[in-house]
C-alpha cells in the first residue's frame, strides 16, 4: 500500500472531510548515478559548510534569506510552522468553479485524495457526489513542506483528486518575453486551409494508453547493447526547419500521405 505524503482536512464550510495526499503519477524513466569517467567509481553528494569545509548533518541545516545590505536572517523550521499552524493541516476551500474555466498552463502536479479513516468514508462520498453532480471543482490553499499551494480538487469516479496550481503571478506572458513572435493576424490563402486540411486529418480521440516513452525504451536498448558489446546505432537527424517557399508543397505532401495511409 502506498504511504500518504501528506494528511489534513479539506474545509468547506462547516464541513470537515480528514483525508490523506497521495502521488497519483510515476515515473518510469531509467535512472542513473553519477560516475567518475574512466572508473566506476560513484559520485557522492556532501553537504558541506563553504566557509570551513566540513560535512553538516541535514538536522543542524536552517534556511536563510541574504538581505541586499548582506545581512543574513536565518529562520528555524519550527518558525515556519507557528506562524501557518492550522493551515499546515487543512486544504482551505474559497470557491467551486467550472473546471473548463482554468486554462491547462496552471495545472502543476496531481495528487489523490482518500479518507483519512475508513468512517470519513461518508462525507468523503457525499461531497465527490456533489461536485460530479454540480460539475465543479473546488479552489483551494493548503500548506505541504513549508509551501503553500494553490490547488483544485476535483471529482472522477467517486475519487477526488488534488491538482496544484501555479498563481497568477507565476505565469510568464509570453508577448512580453519571447523574440520572434509573428503579429497577431487573420489567416488566410491557400496555406492556411491545407494546414486545417491537415489537422483534420489528423484528428483523432484521446487514448492515453496509445503512448508510452519510447526515448526511455531507446536508453534501455542502449544499455543492454553496450552490456553485451553491440555497436550503437546513431538516431537520425532532426528535420531542417521548413522553408517558408517551401511552405504549401511540404503541406500538399503531408495531406496526401496522411490520405494514403
Amino acid at each position: 500500500m502506498p504511504r500518504s505524503i501528506w494528511t489534513g482536512s479539506i474545509t468547506f464550510g462547516l464541513v470537515t472531510v480528514p483525508v490523506g495526499l497521495y502521488s497519483a503519477t510515476e515515473s518510469h524513466g531509467v535512472s542513473f548515478h553519477q560516475y567518475q569517467r574512466g572508473t566506476t567509481d560513484r559520485i557522492r553528494y556532501q553537504r558541506v559548510n563553504e566557509r570551513t569545509g566540513e560535512e553538516v548533518s541535514f538536522g543542524d541545516i536552517v534556511r536563510g534569506v541574504e538581505e541586499e545590505d548582506g545581512e543574513t536572517v536565518i529562520v528555524e523550521p519550527a518558525e515556519l510552522d507557528q506562524i501557518a499552524p492550522g493551515r499546515s493541516r487543512s486544504i482551505d476551500v474559497t470557491a467551486f468553479v467550472d473546471l473548463d474555466e482554468i486554462d491547462p498552463i496552471y495545472f502543476q502536479k496531481t495528487y489523490w485524495l482518500a479518507p483519512a479513516k475508513a468512517e470519513n468514508g461518508k462525507v468523503y462520498a457525499l461531497l465527490a457526489a456533489a461536485m460530479a453532480a454540480t460539475n465543479r471543482v473546488a479552489i483551494a490553499t493548503f500548506v505541504m513542506r513549508g509551501t503553500q499551494y494553490l490547488c483544485a480538487v476535483r471529482a472522477d469516479d467517486g475519487v477526488l483528486s488534488l491538482e496544484t496550481l501555479y498563481y497568477a503571478d507565476e505565469i510568464r506572458q509570453p508577448r512580453e518575453q519571447l523574440d520572434h513572435l509573428p503579429e497577431r493576424a487573420e489567416p488566410d490563402g491557400r496555406e492556411f486551409d491545407m494546414a486545417r486540411t491537415l489537422i483534420e486529418s489528423m484528428s483523432a480521440d484521446w487514448r492515453p494508453e496509445d503512448y508510452r516513452d519510447t526515448y526511455a525504451d531507446r536508453v534501455r536498448d542502449l544499455i543492454e547493447d553496450k552490456r553485451v558489446g553491440n555497436q550503437v546505432v546513431a538516431e537520425s537527424a532532426a528535420p531542417a526547419a521548413t522553408d517558408v517557399t517551401d511552405l504549401l508543397e511540404a503541406l500538399r505532401l503531408s495531406v496526401e500521405a496522411r490520405r494514403a495511409s
